[in-house]
């Protein structure tokens, strides 16, 4: 445990997300400092650059806003890696009990979230205002549809959107978010997934939820309480001038303010780059929020979700209740600390709760509620989740015998991550560019580099070239890879339907995975069932 609390110490002071670093390695474990701090040092740690950059050294490398995404660099202490899968052998449940037939590829990963089906248990999302969303939608769209997962459009896309037609302060049109729904219904086949449109408190003073219901004909509204990256308000970087006016004149918090003179003229002699807008901070309450979940149900909204962040245990049980009351259909809980914009660094490491630790007080809550005969919402999981042994944990340990209570899990920074190195080697290999290891192994054409290819082209043959490359790298990632990997999984553990894993299907690998989930340690698990068998 000592040796982690070291590597946490050290990064208190130099952190590859702001761009930071020390001039040795051997540094406090209090403070992260060199132990010996000199004058006549180059190198930028995180005194040295916020003392020269201020409130920039909060943040993600500013350079990099729009083409990355971050996370917390903190070492939470429990993570799925304690917890282990139990294998299976003699029984196959949820398929014929023939070695024939029970084999991986006819595992079944289908679920329903909220009423949704979906082919595999994934939600992408939520991909909102930032650049990094804009840019690498047509892929995350296009994936996510071929798939056949749900997308969602995240906060303040419309206010954001230059173009959006504005009339008394309500939308009347916005191009962007009409472009962010018709690019997922391009490739979709109208069963599985679907997009979903998420509103926080400024897209609820822009009237978001009208438009999208009435005029672009959504079906999913999902109200936002934060996420598990930031504790406060959606925030973006803005390069330009005038649309930092714009922004301002919405009613966005627009830091430093681009109206002031002063402001202005250090801006167009370099002294900083781009401009912070950001979100206000919701604060709901009961009676208000039912009302606002009956009020969406009148304007059209077939199914109603809520996105909340990992906020203190008693906050978690009341979104519960709230949710209960309102009877919404899903709800996802987001564990720290990863995200798709600018959050803030020191907020990402050490704020909120980590998500295994957050799963098992939604679980908690979740089983008062149901011996009290309450609605519970179909549960959603995320917070640093990428591959299939967490998203077999997770919906595992939500099954205390009727079923699982977590459905699915929210997938974001790694969605994101397919389809920008998508582009990337797209790119490369345009230019004749590609790393010699890479061309050498896969090929130097997309054609023969994107393993999907050929299935894909025999589905859509000549519609094939419509789809982007981006697409086919996110559909790769969670069908080839994610969704047979969780095949692989189930098949292992003798169960070929989601719906049957359990947590009995876990064991832990430490004292504390025990004490936080109540999963028996791998010494502990199935003991009595030893002498039973043998005796």
């Amino acid at each position: 445990m000592s040796e982690r609390v070291h590597k946490n110490s050290s990064y208190l002071n130099g952190k590859s997300t702001v761009g930071t670093n020390t001039r040795v390695k051997d540094t406090s474990t209090i403070s992260g400092m060199c132990p010996i701090c000199i004058r006549d040092c180059p190198v930028l740690c995180e005194i040295s650059l916020s003392a020269f950059r201020g409130r920039e050294a909060l943040y993600p490398e500013p350079v990099q806003f729009g083409s990355s995404t971050a996370g917390a660099l903190k070492n939470f202490g429990l993570d799925w890696s304690q917890l282990s899968i139990q294998a299976g052998l003699f029984e196959a449940q949820g398929i014929k009990e023939s070695s024939e037939v029970a084999i991986f590829p006819n595992a079944n990963v289908e679920t329903s979230v909220g009423g949704m089906p979906l082919k595999l248990p994934v939600l992408t999302g939520a991909f909102g205002s930032t650049d990094v969303a804009r840019i690498n939608w047509e892929g995350l769209a296009t994936g996510a549809a071929l798939a056949g997962v749900s997308i969602t459009v995240g906060e303040n896309v419309v206010g954001m959107d230059v173009e959006s037609k504005l009339v008394s302060g309500k939308v009347m049109s916005s191009p962007e978010l009409k472009r962010r729904v018709d690019l997922f219904r391009k490739f979709w086949d109208g069963k599985y997934g679907d997009v979903i449109i998420q509103t926080n408190v400024e897209d609820q003073k822009l009237g978001i939820d009208v438009y999208a219901l009435s005029q672009l004909e959504v079906n999913i509204i999902e109200r936002k309480w934060g996420q598990g990256a930031k504790a406060i308000g959606g925030e973006v970087r803005l390069r330009d001038l005038q649309k930092a006016i714009l922004l301002k004149k919405r009613g966005y918090i627009v830091i430093p303010d681009p109206e002031d003179p002063v402001v202005q003229e250090a801006f167009k002699n370099g002294v900083f780059n781009t401009f912070e807008r950001h979100s206000r901070v919701g604060i709901p309450k009961e009676k208000d929020f039912v009302e606002d979940i009956e009020w969406l149900r009148e304007q059209g909204a077939k199914k109603v979700f809520l996105k909340t962040g990992a906020y203190r245990p008693s906050a978690v049980a009341y979104t519960m209740k709230f949710a209960s009351e309102a009877k919404i259909e899903a709800l996802s809980f987001d564990g720290a600390g990863g995200g798709t914009g600018m959050s803030p660094v020191p907020m990402m490491d050490e704020m909120s709760i980590p998500t295994v630790y957050l799963q098992a007080i939604v679980l908690r809550c979740a089983q008062i509620l149901k011996k009290k005969g309450r609605h519970v919402p179909d549960l959603v999981m995320a917070g640093g989740f990428i591959e299939e042994t967490s998203i077999f944990k997770t919906i595992a340990l939500s099954n205390f015998g009727e079923g699982p209570l977590v459905k699915a899990v929210l997938m974001g920074r790694s969605p994101i991550t397919a389809v920008m190195k998508s582009s990337y080697f797209k790119q490369l290999a345009a230019e004749g560019k590609l790393p010699k290891q890479f061309a050498d192994r896969f090929g130097t054409t997309p054609d023969k580099f994107f393993i999907a290819m050929p299935e894909l082209k025999a589905k859509y043959g000549a519609s094939l070239g419509e789809i982007p490359l981006e697409g086919v790298g996110l559909y790769t990632y969670l069908t080839d890879r994610i969704g047979v990997g969780l095949k692989q999984l189930m098949a292992g553990n003798r169960k070929w339907k989601l719906d049957l894993l359990g947590r009995g299907d876990l064991m832990s690998l430490s004292e504390l995975a025990t004490k936080v989930t109540g999963i028996p340690l791998a010494d502990e698990v199935e003991k009595d069932a030893i002498e039973q068998i043998l005796e």
